[in-house]
C-alpha cells in the first residue's frame, strides 16, 4: 500500500536496531525521507551483541546435547582405539570456533539489513545521535564529537536500545567479569561459570554453557529460577538444571565480584563466597536515554530512564515517537520492531492497529524453551481474570515419547463459560515455534472448541496443543 502526501513527509531515527530498522524500512516504502543514525551498525546490540550471538550459541549448546543424548535413541558414537577396540569419544567445544561463526553470523546480518535500507533510499549516518529540538537531531562521530550532521524531520523516531546494568561492586573486565555482550572474547570454555542473576539472561547462558559442558553456579536472589514467569515452567527448568549438574543458590544476593588470579570471587550477602573462573553479571538493563536531549525536547521518562509511550509507541511529544528496550513497553526484539513499524504506519496516516500486551508471544530460549502468551494462571489466582487452566505434560505426546523428550508441557488458558483462549504456556523443544497456533488464537478471540477442530498432523507436538484445548470443552460445558 502506499500514501500520497502534498509534501514529502521526513523521518528521522535514533538507533538501527529492529525498532528503528523496520520503522526506516516502513516508512522509506511509504514513500518518506529518511535518515537513521546509528553508532554501532544496523541491527544495533540487538544483531550485534544480544539476539542474534546469544541464540547462535544457544544452537550450538543444542546440537551439543542432541549428540550426547543421541545414544538413548540407539544411537551410539564409537572410533577405534589403537588395539582394534571401539572407545566412546568426547564431544569437545570449540569455544573459538563457536564465538569466530556466531559474530560472523551476526555481523552477515548486519550487513543484510544495512544493504536492505541502503536499496530502499534510506540515508544512514554513522555516529551518536541527540535530539537537537523537538523537530532536529545531531549525529556527531563520538560522544561531544565537533564533527557534525544536522537533521531536520516532521518526525523523530528513538531507539537507542540498553546497555547491561553493572554493579559498582562487580564491575566487568571484560576477561573474567563478563556482561552478556562480552562473553563471545571468551577463547576456551570456562572450567567454572558463575552466573549472577536468574533472569531471562541469566537462564539462557547458564542453559547454554552447562550443556556445553562448563561447571555452572546460578546465582538467584529470589526464590525460583525465571522470577515473574509461570511456575510451573519455572520448576521444570530447574529440574532439569540440577539434573544437569548446575547448582542453583535461591534466595542468595551477590554483594560483590572480585577477580583473584586467574578466576573470580563471588561473596553473597550472607557471607559465603563461590569461587570459578568466569563470571557473568546478569542483573538487568538501563535504557541509552542519558544525555541525547530527550528531557530537553519535553520527552517524559520513567525514573529508570525509560521513555513513556503509549499503544502507538509515541511520547510524550506528539510528533516524537519510541521502540524497543528504551521505553517502558516490552523489552523484546519483536516487540521493537513491531513499535517501529506502528509508529511509523500512525505518523504517516496509515492503518493502524495499537499494541496489545496481553497478546505478545515471548520465548525463553533455555533448554528446554518456555514460551508464553497472554495472560497467565497467576492472573487468574490473583483474581484479575475469571478463566480455567489446563495442563497437559509432553511426555503423554507420542512425537514426543519418539523424539525422547522427557520434560515439559503444553498449558491452555481460557475464559470460563465462553472457552475463549486468553494464554497459553509451552515448555518444550522448540516451543518457540508451537507457540504460534496459541497466539493466533488469543489474537481472533478463538475459543478452544474451534481450535480443537483443526487437524494437526499425527503425530506431532502440536496434537498435545489439540488435544488439551479439546479436554477443555467438558470444563467450559459443566
Amino acid at each position: 500500500m502506499s500514501l500520497s502526501f502534498e509534501r514529502t513527509q521526513s523521518v528521522a531515527i535514533l538507533g538501527g536496531g529492529p525498532g528503528g530498522y523496520e520503522a526506516a524500512l516502513a516508512a522509506a516504502q511509504l514513500g518518506a525521507d529518511v535518515t537513521v543514525i546509528e553508532r554501532t551498525g544496523i541491527g544495533g546490540s540487538a544483531v550485534l551483541t544480544d539476539v542474534v550471538p546469544s541464540k547462535s550459541l544457544i544452537a550450538t549448546a543444542d546440537a551439543a546435547v542432541a549428540i550426547s543424548e543421541a545414544s538413548d535413541l540407539g544411537v551410539q558414537f564409537f572410533v577405534r582405539g589403537g588395539d582394534g577396540k571401539p572407545s566412546k569419544p568426547e564431544v569437545a567445544i570449540n569455544l573459538a570456533a563457536v564465538n569466530k561463526r556466531l559474530l560472523a553470523l551476526a555481523r552477515q546480518q548486519s550487513e543484510d539489513m544495512r544493504a536492505a535500507l541502503v536499496e530502499a533510499g534510506v540515508r544512514i549516518i554513522p555516529g551518536y545521535g541527540r535530539l537537537e529540538s523537538r523537530t532536529a537531531v545531531i549525529a556527531s562521530t563520538g560522544r561531544g564529537g565537533t564533527d557534525f550532521d544536522r537533521v531536520e524531520a516532521d518526525t523523530l523516531i528513538v531507539s537507542v536500545g540498553a546497555s547491561p546494568r553493572e554493579m559498582p561492586s562487580a564491575l566487568p573486565d571484560g576477561e573474567r567479569i563478563l556482561t552478556w555482550t562480552q562473553l563471545y572474547n571468551m577463547k576456551a570454555m570456562p572450567k567454572h561459570l558463575i552466573v549472577v542473576g536468574s533472569g531471562v539472561t541469566g537462564a539462557e547462558f547458564a542453559s547454554a554453557y552447562m550443556n556445553l559442558g562448563s561447571k555452572v553456579t546460578l546465582v538467584s536472589s529470589r526464590d525460583q529460577v525465571l522470577p515473574g514467569e509461570d511456575a510451573d515452567a519455572a520448576r521444570v527448568l530447574e529440574k532439569v538444571f540440577k539434573r544437569g549438574g548446575m547448582t542453583l543458590l535461591s534466595k542468595a544476593r551477590a554483594d560483590k565480584v572480585e577477580r583473584v588470579g586467574d578466576g573470580v570471587l563471588v561473596t553473597l550477602a550472607d557471607g559465603r563466597t563461590i569461587e570459578g573462573s568466569h563470571c557473568l553479571v546478569a542483573v538487568g538493563s538501563i535504557p541509552n536515554t542519558a544525555g541525547i536531549g530527550l528531557e530537553e525536547a519535553g520527552v517524559q521518562l520513567t525514573e529508570s530512564g525509560h521513555i513513556r509511550v503509549n499503544r502507538v509507541a509515541r511520547t510524550s511529544v506528539p510528533n516524537i515517537y519510541a521502540a524497543g528496550d528504551c521505553t517502558t513497553f516490552v523489552p523484546l526484539a519483536s516487540v521493537a520492531s513491531m513499535q517501529g513499524l506502528t509508529a511509523v504506519f500512525h505518523a504517516m496516516g496509515d492503518v493502524v492497529i495499537p499494541l496489545e500486551r496481553r497478546r505478545i508471544a515471548a520465548n525463553i530460549f533455555t533448554q528446554p524453551e518456555i514460551a508464553t502468551v497472554g495472560w497467565s494462571e497467576r492472573d487468574i489466582e490473583e483474581g484479575l481474570i475469571e478463566g480455567v487452566v489446563h495442563k497437559l505434560p509432553l511426555s503423554a505426546n507420542p512425537r514426543a515419547k519418539m523424539m525422547g523428550i522427557k520434560d515439559g508441557f503444553v498449558k491452555i488458558i481460557a475464559r470460563r463459560g465462553s472457552g475463549t483462549v486468553i494464554g497459553g504456556v509451552i515448555v518444550g523443544p522448540k516451543a518457540s515455534e508451537l507457540i504460534y497456533p496459541i497466539a493466533i488464537a488469543v489474537e481472533r478471540r478463538l475459543n478452544v472448541d474451534q481450535v480443537s477442530r483443526v487437524f494437526a498432523v499425527y503425530p506431532s507436538l502440536t496434537g498435545s496443543i489439540t488435544d488439551a484445548m479439546r479436554a477443555m470443552h467438558v470444563v467450559d460445558n459443566s
